[in-house]
């Protein structure tokens, strides 16, 4: 535990010089996925990743068509980052619930994969506070 802590403090501290490498594992809904975050050539950590200022539809959302929007915002992410690609992290951030970060992802074509999801309405800007719902 005190191991796990002390990567993730170096995580944070050395995210402010530069955008840090991560390769994919895994992804669990439309603005979250698993990595392994290269902090630096003799240290992984396993994160999970939420896309910093973006919001996606919930996978047990509160209707059919939010679960449906849920699947296809999932869909396109598995589809940009797929599992074994090396994007790079900016401006990570702690996130709200612990062993997740939040951050812009940026593909290896330079995209940021949170500006994809809002230009093709399958996320929405998001700062924070109640989230609107996605339900009609």
């Amino acid at each position: 535990m005190i191991k796990t802590l002390s990567l993730l403090v170096v995580l944070f501290m050395s995210c402010y010089a530069y955008a840090m490498p991560a390769t994919v594992d895994y992804v669990f809904d439309g603005d979250t996925f698993s990595a392994v975050a290269h902090v630096d050539k003799n240290t992984d950590v396993d994160v999970r990743v939420r896309l910093i200022n973006v919001d996606t539809p919930e996978m047990n959302g509160a209707c059919d068509d939010e679960v449906r929007r849920a699947n296809m915002a999932r869909n396109r992410l598995m589809q940009l980052v797929p599992r074994g690609t090396v994007v790079e992290l900016k401006n990570i951030k702690d996130d709200k619930y612990a062993g997740r970060i939040d951050a812009n992802v940026i593909l290896p074509d330079g995209r940021d994969v949170g500006k994809i999801l809002i230009n093709e309405k399958l996320g929405r800007a998001y700062s924070g506070g109640r989230r609107a719902s996605w339900c009609k």
